[in-house]
């Protein structure tokens, strides 16, 4: 009995002594501590070839839905569009028009529309601006900008310079013929906050979000899907022929509304893919984190390569940089790996192309060019 006693009393100094040691702090640099773990817990049982559904369009309805449930309440869609034209302006075989219109019940968002000339109904190509870091302007990181404060202008212009070789690519793809439609994402540009914007106002904001049971990059999904709704029935839209593109978190973005909606027939996402073990590991991590590209809960069924599964069997296509210090090759190359077993286990696996670039986070002349060259092909 008394060594019994002794054995019992080392047993709780040891395990006393262990949580110590996890007590002591609850993170490492910007991870959790016990990192390792988390990620051991992360299983994805809603992933295509975990999940029991063998029937991919069964399992993409399923699989949909705990997105949806993950993006959290969802703003109503607009019953009442109230399209209101702003300004337009002539340029180099298209016209800009900047419109205004109920995105949903809640928001009335301003945006820029380029037709080109001749006849219609155009392909047509959604915009997804990039995140940046940089909040003042959205929709005109991607297009030109006119009718705005000169301020705006200027700063777009160096905007080109740090993300895009220089150039617009919705005035790109509209020159070459393809109608083009970007709105500004909650928090940017003209849907940014009242007072201004801060370094860091936006993770405040993303907490209150949160707190009236509604979240940051749900929101952004939602208006993402509205927005493709809107686009569908403008006269100028061919609607069978409807893609999206875009760069950093636009990408991110790009392969969501391909998953999450069917009008949207083909989509390109430049510098957002990456699987979590690989972007959140001591190895390889990158520490960044980031309310707008989280949906709550939701990787208790799907990653990111596993979400971007339910865009098959439409023609996608995904760049990377090989020298991305946002998203490690090794992580980009395992989500390209598990996409194309996804393409290809339909029979469909020439849909799907992915690149790995020599470059950093960028969306250059070429990477342009390349983008405009699969579109042509896909839509």
């Amino acid at each position: 009995m008394k060594r019994i006693i002794t054995w019992a009393a080392i047993m709780v100094v040891g395990a006393t002594a262990l949580a110590q040691e996890y007590l002591d702090y609850g993170f490492e640099r910007e991870f959790p501590a016990c990192l390792d773990q988390m990620q051991a817990t992360l299983t994805y049982p809603m992933a295509w070839g975990n999940s029991p559904i063998k029937q991919f369009d069964v399992w993409r309805n399923e699989a949909r839905h705990c997105v949806f449930d993950a993006m959290q309440m969802a703003p109503p869609a607009a019953t009442d569009r109230k399209v209101e034209v702003v300004a337009t302006e002539r340029r180099d075989g298209y016209e800009a028009r900047k419109l205004r219109f109920n995105l949903s019940e809640f928001t009335r968002a301003e945006a820029y529309y380029l037709v080109p000339d001749g006849e219609g109904p155009f392909p047509t190509v959604i915009l997804l601006h990039d995140h940046g870091g940089h909040y003042m302007i959205g929709k005109e990181k991607v297009v030109r900008p006119f009718a705005c404060a000169d301020t705006i202008c200027k700063v777009a212009e160096w905007w080109q310079t740090q993300c895009y070789g220089g150039q617009y690519v919705g005035d790109y793809l509209a020159h070459n013929g393809y109608a083009v439609f970007v709105t500004d994402a909650l928090y940017w540009g003209e849907r940014g906050r009242r007072e201004g914007r801060g370094t860091d106002t936006h993770m405040r904001m993303a907490g209150n979000l949160m707190e009236l049971g509604y979240c940051w990059s749900g929101i952004l999904a939602w208006d993402d899907i509205y927005t493709a709704d809107f686009v569908a029935s403008l006269p100028e839209v061919d609607a069978t022929r409807i893609g999206c593109m875009g760069h950093s978190i636009g990408g991110y973005r790009a392969w969501m509304l391909s998953a999450m909606s069917d009008r949207i027939k083909t989509g390109v996402a430049v510098c957002w893919m990456v699987t979590t073990d690989v972007q959140c590991s001591w190895e390889y991590g990158n520490e960044w984190g980031g309310f707008a590209n989280t949906l709550p809960g939701l990787k208790r069924y799907l990653d990111y390569p596993h979400v971007a599964a339910m865009a098959c069997p439409k023609p996608m296509y995904f760049i990377n940089g090989k020298n991305d210090k946002l998203f490690h090759p090794v992580g980009v190359q395992k989500a390209y790996d598990y996409m194309h077993g996804v393409w290809d286990g339909q029979g469909v696996g020439q849909r799907l192309k992915t690149e790995l670039w020599d470059m950093p986070h960028w969306c250059g002349l070429e990477v342009q060019a390349a983008v405009k060259k699969f579109l042509d092909e896909n839509l």
